[in-house]
């Protein structure tokens, strides 16, 4: 995952010290399009910064880890979608646990229904989870947008089928 930064350190770190040759699959980061409102941020305290003053309803899509970066913007009425259950430390949020992938159709009605006033997203560039860009776009739904971290400089590949190859050519 592209914002498992302490995993590919860890990573990069063992590879040197073990002499094993290291290999990331990483794709490429999702880019605004044409309708798209996004506010693209450095850090999850930076999204939460990014909320304003006045109360909204966001809809989280960061999983429960980085959930602790909003409690200091209280006043939103949060949405947050997870793959498993757990009490959040925000006294006005609800969870919604789910595994992608999403469907747009099933997207755009979950921002309607909650009536989602921003969505606050890793810009993790997946597939599986863009739908939800998607949706926002056509409703036309701010998007706080968090950058992905910096990692470790290792050789990178984009998909499973380059990884594949290079494994081959390098054998």
């Amino acid at each position: 995952h592209p914002f498992a930064a302490q995993m590919s350190r860890h990573a990069a770190r063992a590879a040197e010290l073990s002499g094993v040759r290291l290999l990331r699959l990483e794709g490429p980061p999702w880019r605004e399009l044409p309708g798209d409102h996004w506010r693209v941020v450095p850090s999850m305290a930076a999204a939460a910064a990014a909320l304003g003053a006045l109360p909204r309803r966001v809809f989280l899509s960061i999983g429960r880890l980085e959930v602790g970066h909003f409690a200091g913007a209280p006043w939103h009425d949060y949405l947050i979608r997870a793959i498993d259950p757990f009490v959040p430390p925000l006294e006005r949020a609800r969870v919604l646990c789910a595994r992608g992938p999403f469907a747009l159709c099933d997207e755009r009605a979950l921002l309607e229904r909650e009536g989602i006033e921003v969505l606050v997203s890793k810009n993790a560039g997946t597939p599986s989870t863009y739908a939800k860009i998607e949706a926002a776009r056509q409703l036309g739904v701010p998007v706080v947008m968090v950058e992905r971290p910096s990692l470790p400089r290792v050789p990178t590949v984009p998909d499973a089928a380059k990884v594949t190859r290079s494994a081959l050519q390098n054998a």
